[in-house]
């Protein structure tokens, strides 16, 4: 395909992929746990910790990435521990770091084109290192998915019972934290600050409204994830629009599409019937 004779679109192609594939998986757990203003917090936060890497004449998403982590560390351990709302606690955090950026990138004089990449994403423009980055933290937040989706599945559903059966529930939630965190840095890379909490909410949003069952809200939630990140970059490309939102108007299309008459009844009847051929 004439899409594909390039160079830049090739590792577009991969990042989108990647991070279908690792937003769409926490997705169901940000929708679960009721997590969507935590993935915008986290996002427009992180700003503060971009310019940090600035200042320091360090790749902003490097610092960006340490910063959001601690931050959602931060924000789980005060509205645990400090007996505050959680959405309270978030609201804090977020305008603290958007103003700590904002006034750190004013002491600094200059134009700094990959920050405005960073803060409304630049799919075409993501590197080789990007992509190792965006593997290596696909990875670790998968690995830490699948080693405990049962635990976090019974402390998403229900935390009194998970403590009942000894599972270190404020650990299992500060990982989950800390995996939101850097979905959302990875997010970052491919539709930027503004809009990467969309695709943390969308997808499993979107697959709920086809299924109630976990497992098949799950993998709807990834497919969605995946196709409206490739269709997104396809329009982009040929039609020379911004491709971090044009993926977000896929995704946003998808879902409002769900609420057609009968057709989540019809997709989930077709789902079933895949997984009933293939058992």
């Amino acid at each position: 395909m004439e899409i594909f004779q390039y160079g830049f679109m090739q590792r577009a192609f991969w990042a989108v992929i990647m991070v279908g594939v690792l937003c769409s998986t926490l997705s169901f757990f940000t929708v679960l746990n009721r997590l969507s203003f935590m993935g915008a917090g986290i996002a427009h936060a992180m700003l503060g910790g971009m310019a940090i890497g600035l200042l320091m004449e360090a790749n902003p998403l490097y610092t960006g990435t340490v910063f959001a982590v601690l931050l959602s560390l931060l924000i789980g351990y005060t509205s645990r521990y400090g007996k505050m709302q959680e959405d309270t606690v978030i609201g804090i955090f977020f305008a603290t770091g958007m103003a700590l950026g904002i006034t750190l990138i004013s002491l600094k004089e200059g134009y700094y084109p990959e920050l405005f990449s960073l803060l409304f994403g630049n799919v075409l423009a993501v590197s080789a290192r990007d992509l190792l980055f965006l593997a290596v933290v696909m990875t670790a937040v998968l690995l830490f998915i699948f080693f405990f989706f049962k635990e976090l599945l019974t402390v998403s559903f229900d935390e009194e019972l998970a403590r009942a059966n000894g599972l270190p529930s404020t650990a299992l939630y500060l990982g989950l934290l800390a995996s939101l965190a850097l979905t959302v840095v990875v997010s970052v890379i491919v539709v930027g600050v503004v809009l990467s909490s969309a695709l943390l909410v969308i997808p499993a949003a979107t697959g709920y409204r086809f299924s109630r069952n976990y497992r098949t809200m799950l993998l709807l939630s990834v497919v969605i994830g995946v196709l409206s990140g490739l269709a997104g970059l396809t329009f982009s490309y040929h039609y020379d629009v911004p491709s971090g939102a044009a993926i977000v108007l896929f995704a946003a299309l998808i879902f409002f599409g769900s609420f057609i008459p009968f057709l989540p009844g019809k997709i989930a009847g077709a789902w079933r019937k895949i997984f009933r051929g293939s058992t």
